[in-house]
């Protein structure tokens, strides 16, 4: 498969990294889990790892599957691919809040807006995402085709009845008034969760599953660490974000799902769980929120 990862993640590629080789494998986990969201089209580094492999290492130590964000046409529809090809994969396609502005620039957002709606169709497309708002990377100029970007992805998330993946940067209040204006679809995630406690218990009162990835290890993000502990433990996933957000003690070189294991380990302790009840939990969480990977 070729790489066509959006300009969004071009951008992200080698943001922060210090070490591009891939590091080694952790200890597996004795009850697997999957990864809620990665970017295993993106293959930069000293070591690229193929599709195959990345998948073969996460099976490896315990992780059973991946769902592939999109974050424009391109990556959309290699996200289609890469499921219909390996059943360890699902797909989610969308096209990237940070993308919508230059869609929409282009006068082609509406067009873009139809493929997705078409690639949501495939039987492995099993989320709308990665979608929301971002106010960090994208000034004002380009908030109101985010927004109308973000209220299309929701109706596509309803019509096809899978989940959304939102992407929420320096946009909390924004993105859940959306979501309580607009009407949030039944499985919603918010990927790389970044808010705090109070909003944890917003989200987790409105029925919203919260995906924790590997930042929630980092020293700087003990908000991070206080939105776990307020989780419930059925809404909560664990994901990568690869090849980004490596967790403690590998941050700087790039991430990947087999990697993932480390960040189980370290909400587990956070949590005062056995690892094992933890696993089992994001499992059955995880299938609950996409369904099947075999089917």
């Amino acid at each position: 498969m070729t790489e066509n990862p959006s300009q969004y993640v071009r951008e992200r590629a080698t943001e922060g990294r210090k070490d591009l080789r891939y590091p080694p494998a952790p200890e597996p986990l004795t009850v697997p889990v999957y990864d809620n969201h990665a970017h295993l089209e993106i293959t930069d580094g000293d070591d690229p790892l193929s599709l195959t492999e990345q998948l073969d290492r996460a099976e490896a130590v315990g992780i059973l599957g991946v769902v592939q964000a999109s974050g424009d046409i391109e990556s959309s529809r290699w996200a289609v691919d890469a499921a219909a090809s390996d059943p360890r994969v699902l797909a989610a396609v969308a096209i990237h809040p940070n993308d919508a502005p230059v869609y929409a620039e282009a006068g082609q957002l509406d067009h873009a807006i139809g493929v997705i709606d078409e690639l949501a169709a495939h039987p492995r497309a099993r989320a709308i995402g990665e979608t929301g708002l971002d106010f960090f990377r994208t000034g004002p100029e380009g908030h109101a085709s985010q927004f109308e970007s973000f209220e299309a992805h929701i109706a596509l998330a309803k019509k096809h009845g899978i989940a959304m993946q939102i992407h929420d940067r320096d946009a909390h209040d924004a993105v859940l008034e959306t979501l309580a204006r607009v009407g949030a679809p039944e499985k919603t995630v918010f990927h790389c969760f970044s808010g705090d406690d109070e909003m944890a218990r917003v989200c987790a009162d409105a029925g919203y599953h919260l995906s924790f990835a590997g930042n929630v290890t980092f020293k700087n993000a003990q908000n991070l660490r206080d939105a776990l502990q307020v989780t419930p433990l059925d809404r909560i996933l664990v994901e990568t974000d690869a090849p980004f957000l490596t967790p403690v003690p590998l941050r700087g070189r790039p991430n990947a799902p087999y990697l993932v294991p480390l960040t189980v380990r370290f909400m587990a302790a956070e949590l005062d769980l056995p690892v094992d009840e933890l696993a089992a939990q994001i499992a059955e969480n995880t299938l609950r929120v996409y369904g099947s990977f075999a089917d």
